[in-house]
């Protein structure tokens, strides 16, 4: 199942020239920075912060506004950082997954090998060895996802399916099944009334029938032999 057709995302915000503190830099850039609103089917809202290092060839993705609850509070302010890959126009993240021990605390795992990436992960990214991303050697990095510098919207869905769907206590098919069940309880009621309209013009007749849910009320003309 397509399971990203239901993470929506949207750019709210576009600021030109603005400025953020890179962490691994200790110190203020410069660069075009956008705001994204996420309504994620399975973890919640979320309201995220992309700052573009034009100088540094990198992107870095914040967690400005997270969903309710202890899981993902604690990934509030959390950033992802997407850099340069030897693959032209595409930038790569070390590809890691956040696990949660029995106090509920959250700590980064290295995915080692492509059996232990997500099937949403894989079947929707590029994945690539780090070595053959980056033309570099590093101890404890073994795979990177690969991203269109332009696609900012795969940037920032990457930043759920990492960080918050493994944390989650609901699987996408549990959490997909919940919704139906509720939108099944909301299912519109109709009750034909019984009274026939009849068309001034040219004599065409319709029931009417009144249509009802829990928040609404409505009215439709129907062809009396439907």
């Amino acid at each position: 199942m397509q399971f990203l057709k239901y993470i929506k995302v949207r750019r709210i915000e576009t600021r030109p020239d603005d400025t953020w503190y890179d962490m691994s830099l200790r110190q203020m850039r410069k660069g075009e920075v956008n705001f994204y609103r996420v309504k994620d089917f399975l973890t919640g809202d979320w309201l995220f912060k992309l700052c573009k290092d034009k100088e540094l060839g990198k992107i870095l993705v914040k967690a400005v506004k997270c969903p309710a609850g202890i899981l993902y509070a604690q990934l509030e302010g959390k950033t992802m950082v997407f850099q340069e890959s030897n693959i032209e126009g595409m930038l790569y993240d070390v590809l890691s997954l956040t696990q949660a021990d029995e106090n509920d605390k959250l700590k980064r795992k290295i995915v080692s090998s492509i059996e232990e990436v997500p099937p949403i992960i894989s079947e929707n990214y590029t994945i690539k060895p780090y070595e053959e991303a980056t033309g570099k050697r590093a101890p404890g990095k073994h795979l990177v996802t690969l991203c269109k510098r332009e696609n900012e919207k795969a940037i920032v869905t990457l930043f759920i399916l990492e960080r918050a769907w493994s944390i989650s206590k609901s699987t996408p098919e549990e959490k997909l099944k919940e919704k139906e069940q509720k939108m099944t309880k909301t299912t519109k009621k109709e009750v034909d009334t019984g009274q026939v309209w009849s068309c001034p013009i040219c004599g065409k007749k319709h029931r009417l029938i009144h249509i009802e849910t829990e928040k609404t009320v409505k009215h439709r003309l129907r062809n009396p032999r439907s």
